[in-house]
């Protein structure tokens, strides 16, 4: 549970500074989702 928290947190983080506008972030998003889509299908 630590680790998962842990995890939650450095993503949010990441995320975070990876966005510097709201039109960044959803592309952040996006790219997540898509990322998590293709492993689903894998």
């Amino acid at each position: 549970m630590k680790q998962l928290l842990t995890f939650a947190v450095v993503a949010g983080l990441l995320l975070l500074a990876g966005c510097n506008t709201v039109k960044g972030m959803g592309q952040d998003i996006k790219k997540a989702g898509e990322s998590i889509e293709g492993a689903v299908k894998k």
